[in-house]
């Protein structure tokens, strides 16, 4: 396989969409990996998380050492899809093309979109509190505004928002720093390394609270290392990613897990006030709110720019693949961020709980999408894909690949008697004690369902990847 020049001076404008990304356009090191979900886990909902494990009944350090190894198993499961990046070129979510068929991509992207709005709407919920103390509006000017920044930095894509990503970790590290501080010096540290009553379903509602949280990041991933080189070894864009996302995540929710035992009831309900109280009041106050809208907007273009980008994945799946124009790439992102800030604004009390439920929920679905991508990528497929077929449904793919719906549909359906969520909640969980653990039954049972539909598959799969700026390709063409 041939190696074009790489490009010197990418424009800071992104030009593609979800298109192939020649080499020659490719650019950057994998640490841009670490240093993005840095940022983008460093927040007030990492901390709102980790709070759960308490409110929700389980005690400090079991909380902590749960949380711990959630985010370790869930963020494999989100670093084994950034390496998917530089190897196609292509967004995470049209590389599911390749295992459900053109068509069939729709099914796990239509849920993709909802939780993109989701995310998007509760970020901007507290983001634009936080703005709208900082410039002494109402909190629905605040969010109007933190709406409009973020359609803005969506908008202009890839190399931005990587830009936002470093500059978010190095001003949240700092800042939380100052607050872990703070928090730990009006604390009594014996008392709380004294809470420690191991129970099995307050430690496996903590890991499942984490690794929901990490495993929720798999559709993203490879959106922000598709522009990497090719050559770029995986284990350095899995190390990055991973490290990034599961340092920064488990600080904060740690953060969380002691501001509730600590503040009690002053925390839950008023995350923002009680943070912000930490560092006093004037000049002080308003920099923690600078930084929590900071945090919040670094993750929210994540699910504006991911929103946009599996919106168009589903309408090109039926209509064709090709790019679209600046223009289009506006309307769309501005029509996500319109409906996420409308969600925002009907659905601003009681934050706390709605959250819980939305994030728990979400993962019911995500995670048999996750079991299946991995498992063709890394067991089946072993990385070969031919990427100029992945747009035709006559071609190698097919339009629907019912062995992978069938899988999805199963892993969904396997994890209902141990769902704990407040719309279902399945009849294992009261013999476990109260744990959710579907997100572990789900990854083995969709993997499994997996392996044993790819027997009938029909698919040919190349002897090597097939990229479309592979010279041989060409000249055989």
């Amino acid at each position: 396989m041939s190696h074009t020049p790489r490009a010197q001076s990418p424009a800071l404008m992104e030009q593609r969409s979800i298109g192939y990304v020649p080499r020659s356009e490719r650019h950057g090191h994998p640490f841009s990996q670490f240093t993005l979900w840095f940022g983008a886990n460093l927040h007030i909902t990492s901390v709102i998380t980790g709070a759960l494990a308490v409110v929700l009944g389980g005690d400090v350090v079991w909380s902590v050492v749960g949380l711990a190894v959630g985010q370790v198993l869930g963020g494999c499961v989100m670093a084994l899809h950034a390496v998917q990046g530089p190897r196609l070129g292509l967004p995470q979510m049209i590389s599911s093309r390749a295992q459900f068929g053109v068509y069939g991509a729709a099914v796990p992207l239509l849920l993709v979109i909802l939780m993109y709005l989701g995310f998007s709407a509760s970020g901007t919920v507290l983001a634009g509190e936080s703005v709208a103390a900082l410039a002494h509006m109402p909190d629905w000017a605040g969010i109007l505004v933190f709406g409009a920044v973020t359609t803005v930095i969506a908008v202009v894509g890839y190399r931005l928002i990587h830009m936002i990503g470093r500059l978010a970790t190095v001003i949240s590290s700092l800042t939380f720093l100052y607050l872990t501080i703070r928090l730990l010096s009006h604390a009594d540290l014996g008392a709380l390394l004294g809470n420690a009553h191991f129970t099995w379903p307050s430690f496996l509602v903590a890991a499942g609270l984490s690794a929901s949280w990490q495993i929720a990041f798999g559709p993203y991933v490879a959106d922000y290392s598709r522009y990497l080189p090719y050559e770029v070894r995986p284990a350095q864009t899995f190390w990055f990613t991973l490290l990034g996302s599961t340092l920064a995540s488990q600080w904060a929710m740690m953060f969380g897990v002691a501001a509730a035992a600590i503040a009690g009831t002053q925390f839950k309900g008023h995350e923002v006030t009680f943070i912000v109280g930490l560092g006093g009041s004037g000049l002080v106050a308003a920099l923690i709110y600078f930084v929590i809208a900071l945090g919040k907007l670094c993750v929210n273009v994540l699910n504006a720019y991911g929103g946009f980008m599996s919106t168009i994945t589903t309408i090109t799946g039926f209509r064709g693949h090709r790019e679209i124009s600046n223009g289009a790439r506006l309307f769309w992102i501005a029509l996500i961020m319109a409906a996420a800030t409308g969600i925002a604004l009907v659905g601003q009390q009681d934050f706390l709980h709605t959250f819980h439920a939305f994030l728990l929920f979400l993962l019911t679905f995500f995670t048999p999408w996750s079991a299946i991508n991995l498992t063709d990528f890394y067991l089946v497929a072993k990385e070969r894909y031919d990427v100029t077929a992945i747009a035709d449904p006559k071609g190698p793919y097919g339009g629907w690949n019912w062995g992978a719906i069938g899988a999805f549909a199963f892993g969904v359906l396997a994890q209902l008697p141990f769902l704990y969520t407040d719309f279902y909640t399945g009849p294992m969980v009261e013999t476990l004690g109260g744990a959710d653990i579907s997100w572990i039954v789900g990854l083995v049972a969709t993997s499994a369902a997996y392996w044993v539909a790819c027997r009938w598959d029909r698919r040919v799969i190349p002897e090597r990847t097939v990229l479309p700026d592979d010279e041989e390709y060409a000249a055989g063409r």
